[in-house]
């Protein structure tokens, strides 16, 4: 008997009429014998809804009572699948985080799945009943309700294939499968067949919304096979495993691009050892995200620039840290969240000479500047002007073959 975990993401279950092609897609999985642990999000907008109502109510919102409110989307998708599921004689239960339980620890509204109990599943699973659980949320070791971030349906879908020994884990969108690039914007974007964990996984972190990175991370962690499909589609998704099963044809497999960055620039600070973790130590203490970091080579020996780049939403917040908690002196601070970030992503890279000077080469015959660079084997990111990006984006497609 195969054992299957199927999530369903917003779109796929944003009405009630495809709440009910939900239940009939898990209906032919029960047809065929399979058991069924069926994931689903909050219907498509309404974790927003529940949002902005947080935010009539205070700008700072309690953030216990926020997870509690955020967790409602999910219930009310478990509950409505669930009825239609019965409805068309197919055994299914919904469970949620506290009656399993999902175990977690970390912050409110950024905690993480640390255990998850199997006795009361596995007994209803093996009764022929489909369970159906709410992502993006457990419980925490002092009973409260506890999300796992935007996102985070698909970290609970992972983390259940692993912890019930799922034969697959199925991951259901509105489009049918990883593309080269974003579809909507680039309209001669390819669907990818086949893509490794690591390639998955710096697109997933880079822009792409297909997956979250966390599922993708503990997907790879324990040699989970995944596979990203439409909902509304039979046509076959893509399938995401170890590097070793993938016969590499291109040395890029697709670029990615985000418009959340920001560049901040700290200007004439003291060119001696520590200076940088004396910077970032404070950052990271206040859970800020820093990516790229540049210094710049010093010309008197005794100060220098250090640029970095934040998410645009932490520039504020990134500021304020450096005027009352780093232990550096400093002329200026200056940022720009003018800025987008596009990458290009292939285990193809490692074997390839020339692609470093390829994309350098495509963006300046565009005449688009780039402001910092970051490498990995298998990835190449660059900060360019926000104005520029789709003309890169379209640049890059063509010129690595991927149109």
């Amino acid at each position: 008997m195969v054992k299957k975990v199927l999530k369903f993401g917003g779109t796929s279950v944003g009405t009630t009429e495809r709440i009910q092609h939900v239940a009939n897609i898990i209906k032919k999985e029960r047809s065929l014998g399979n058991q069924v642990i069926a994931i689903v999000s909050a219907m498509a907008g309404k974790t927003n809804e529940l949002i902005k109502l947080s935010n009539e109510i205070s700008g700072e919102f309690d953030k216990r009572e926020f997870d509690v409110l955020l967790s409602s989307g999910e219930q009310v998708t478990c509950a409505l699948l669930s009825g239609a599921l019965n409805n068309l004689k197919v055994k299914a239960r919904s469970w949620l985080s506290w009656q399993i339980p999902i175990l977690t620890e970390g912050e409110h509204s950024n905690a993480r799945i640390i255990n998850i109990h199997v006795e009361k599943i596995n007994k209803y699973l093996n009764e022929d009943e489909v369970v159906i659980i709410p992502g993006f949320q457990g419980i925490s070791k002092n009973g409260d309700i506890t999300t796992i971030g935007r996102g985070g349906s698909d970290a609970t879908a992972v983390a259940i294939a692993k912890i019930f020994n799922a034969d697959s884990c199925e991951i259901y969108t509105d489009v049918d499968g990883v593309y080269s690039t974003d579809p909507n914007k680039i309209p001669v974007a390819k669907k990818i067949n086949k893509i490794s964990y690591d390639e998955m996984l710096e697109l997933s972190s880079l822009g792409a919304k297909v997956m979250q990175s966390s599922a993708v991370q503990t997907a790879l962690m324990y040699d989970i096979p995944l596979e990203v499909k439409s909902t509304f589609t039979e046509r076959k998704g893509t399938k995401i495993f170890s590097q070793e099963n993938i016969d590499y044809k291109k040395s890029v497999t697709g670029v990615a691009y985000s418009k959340d960055d920001a560049k901040i620039t700290v200007i004439g600070v003291e060119d001696r050892p520590g200076v940088a973790a004396n910077i970032f130590e404070p950052l990271s203490n206040a859970q800020v995200n820093v990516d790229m970091v540049i210094q710049n080579i010093s010309s008197d020996e005794k100060t220098t620039d250090i640029t970095f780049t934040v998410k645009r939403d932490d520039v504020s917040k990134t500021q304020q840290i450096l005027k009352d908690k780093s232990k550096i002196t400093y002329k200026n601070i200056i940022y720009n969240d003018k800025v987008a970030k596009i990458s290009i992503v292939g285990a193809g890279m490692v074997s390839t000479p020339g692609v470093t000077y390829k994309m350098f080469r495509a963006l300046s015959d565009e005449n688009i500047n780039i402001l910092a660079i970051s490498t990995s084997e298998i990835k190449l990111s660059v900060i360019i002007d926000e104005e520029n990006i789709l003309k890169a984006v379209k640049k890059l497609h063509t010129i690595f073959e991927l149109d």
